[in-house]
């Protein structure tokens, strides 16, 4: 039996790309889980340790043991991702 697709995006309330991320893998029905960034310094930080920004969206794709992010901004670069991994 195949490992559910996990899939976790960082955002921040009023981001137009973090809605335009969310809406785009509603329409894909990938279920996703948010990290709200608003007001949380220390969760910028972690996306600064573990891939060099502190800008959202991130979004970390993965099954198993295998994981991509997604840090540059724009719907292809999300597509290619879950294109790898599904």
């Amino acid at each position: 039996m195949a490992e559910a697709l996990s899939v976790v995006v960082w955002s921040k309330q009023g981001c137009h790309y973090c809605e335009e991320v969310k809406q785009y893998l509603k329409e894909k029905d990938v279920t996703y889980q948010t990290v709200d960034v608003t007001d949380h310094d220390e969760r910028r930080d972690i996306l600064d340790i573990k891939y060099g920004v502190r800008y959202v969206p991130v979004i970390e794709i993965g099954r198993g043991n295998v994981y991509e992010s997604v840090t540059e901004i724009g719907i292809p670069h999300l597509e290619k991702a879950l294109e790898r991994l599904q």
